[in-house]
């Protein structure tokens, strides 16, 4: 589990701190056979690293059913950080929908651990086995400390993308501003107000306007 923590500072990307996450857990929680990353924006559902087909169709039947024990714990309104069902081929009252469709895709027992929680996303590692009473308290405690772990890391790797993409749009932006100002003899001023505008009146984010001009060398 340590090795693993400092593995994960150690990735380049959101995309490979996720994969490491979610192979993390079929290697270190007992039981797991197959681990995803749910994002929940407002009611839409995404499914980013899984490991197995089958984390992608049950996050599309909760997303589509709009429940689920993955689904409740990305929610957590409730204050459920960790949902752990031990055995999904039993009756389960509060999923009366996604319970028997579950277990017809093959889901015996599965855990959520709320990830993280921000003004539009709602994230949850979702971990999965094959067989009823897969998981055990040690299970869980494994679960735990590793949702732990990824939530830290893919905060850091979440803010230091969004740094390089702000980085990066403002390049492009102040390259886009040269060629108007150079070609046009505009200050830097107005120069900005023509993408600003142009953005503005097509609907067009000002980096994609920015950069149209850059690759084309001018705005259709």
């Amino acid at each position: 589990m340590a090795s693993m923590a400092r593995d994960l500072l150690t990735q380049d990307s959101v995309a490979a701190t996720l994969e490491r996450i979610t192979a993390s857990a079929t290697e270190l929680v007992e039981g797991c056979d197959a681990a995803g990353i749910l994002i929940l924006r407002d009611t839409t559902v995404q499914t980013l690293a899984p490991t197995d087909e089958l984390v992608v169709e049950s996050d599309q039947l909760q997303g589509r059913l709009g429940e689920g024990t993955c689904f409740d714990a990305a929610l957590s309104a409730r204050g459920e950080r960790v949902l752990r069902i031990a055995d999904l081929t039993a009756g389960q009252t509060r999923w009366p929908s996604y319970a028997p469709q579950a277990r017809a895709l093959g889901v015996g027992s599965m855990m959520g651990f709320l990830l993280f929680t921000d003004d539009e996303d709602l994230g949850a590692l979702n971990l999965y086995a094959r067989e009823p009473g897969a998981f055990t308290e040690v299970s869980e405690l494994a679960g735990r400390l590793l949702a732990s772990h990824a939530a830290v890391a893919f905060s850091s790797a979440r803010t230091h993308a969004q740094l390089e993409q702000a980085v990066a749009t403002r390049h492009v932006i102040g390259e886009a501003m040269g060629i108007l100002m150079g070609r046009h003899h505009l200050t830097e001023h107005d120069a900005f107000d023509v993408l600003r505008r142009y953005s503005q009146e097509n609907n067009i984010k000002l980096r994609e306007v920015a950069r149209l001009l850059c690759e084309d060398g001018s705005l259709p």
